[in-house]
């Protein structure tokens, strides 16, 4: 599989796992969701929050270099201030906000071209400091980032009394012949 085939997974199990999470929050109440769990960023939703930030943060870097004119809506948005930012308290609006950046994602990853995945990125980090990194590590981050806090949010989860079973991404490969 390249690369760029396993970009497009990641991006298709980003979506899918996402949906089982916000799934299974709805079970919650707001009260529930805003508890303090003792996780990173505090409660389900603040959580949950910090994962758009995260992904909105980057998708505006990659649409600087890399949007081929599929990041356009996401470069867009006003661009977060702090990780730890609440955009959505309540769990629809962040649901929906989330659905739409999912889509965006994998509509933009299948656009990208195996000379891009080779290429240096350039940005600043959320403080301002500049920062030169291989383009196709940093995407690797990207992915690798979401599926960290979906750990932690499968765990807050499940202490709130909520399996959102299988969450591997075993589940979106598919048996061959060969």
């Amino acid at each position: 599989m390249s690369m760029l085939a396993n970009f497009c997974l990641m991006a298709r199990y980003n979506h899918w796992m996402n949906t089982k999470l916000y799934d299974a929050a709805a079970t919650l109440t707001p009260a529930q969701l805003q508890q303090p769990r003792g996780a990173f960023f505090g409660s389900i939703i603040a959580t949950c929050n910090h994962l758009l930030v995260a992904d909105i943060l980057w998708l505006q870097r990659f649409a600087k270099h890399y949007g081929n004119g599929k990041l356009t809506a996401v470069a867009a948005l006003t661009t977060p201030t702090q990780l730890e930012q609440i955009l959505y308290p309540e769990l629809p609006a962040l649901k929906s906000q989330r659905q739409w950046l999912d889509q965006q994602l994998c509509d933009w990853v299948t656009t990208l071209a195996p000379q891009q995945l080779g290429t240096v990125l350039v940005y600043h980090n959320s403080k301002g400091v500049p920062h030169r990194k291989p383009f196709s590590a940093v995407l690797l981050h990207f992915f690798n980032h979401q599926t960290h806090h979906r750990g932690q949010l499968t765990t807050l989860l499940f202490q709130a009394g909520i399996d959102v079973g299988v969450t591997d991404l075993l589940a979106l490969i598919e048996d061959t012949d060969a």
